[in-house]
């Protein structure tokens, strides 16, 4: 009653063979990676000035320091930004296997969706969108 090991520790070369070409992929990318990354290097000239060492953000000088105070309205509407493109996100797949979910999916993606809304219509109405 042994079994033979060697079966089962032995990978098949089909086997083998269906991971080449993501082989293959993986380094091309890591030998394209460090051409990308390695060549300017070698290859550009470094000329700093004034402006290029300066610090920029949104096309002015910094005036005050970065510990300042953030008006709201930016981070109000990254989340906004972020909850609606969870929401596609969430969609795609949906809508891809919607047949095999049948009415039981497509009912509660239209609570989902509906919750969305009114969540979206009471920013609206708030005034969370608007810039003054």
């Amino acid at each position: 009653m042994a079994i033979k090991l060697t079966n089962i520790m032995q990978p098949s070369a089909q086997f083998l063979g269906e991971y080449l070409p993501i082989v293959v992929f993986f380094g091309i990318a890591t030998v394209l990676s460090v051409v990308v990354v390695i060549l300017p290097k070698i290859l550009a000239t470094e000329k700093p000035s004034k402006d290029k060492l300066s610090s920029y953000e949104c096309g002015f000088d910094a005036f005050d320091d970065a510990r300042g105070k953030f008006d709201i309205r930016f981070y109000l509407v990254a989340i906004l930004f972020i909850i609606f493109d969870l929401e596609v996100a969430f969609l795609i797949p949906w809508a891809i296997n919607l047949k095999a979910i049948g009415q039981f999916g497509f009912w509660s993606m239209m609570v989902f969706l509906l919750v969305l809304t009114v969540g979206f219509v009471y920013e609206w109405k708030k005034g969370a969108l608007e810039w003054e």
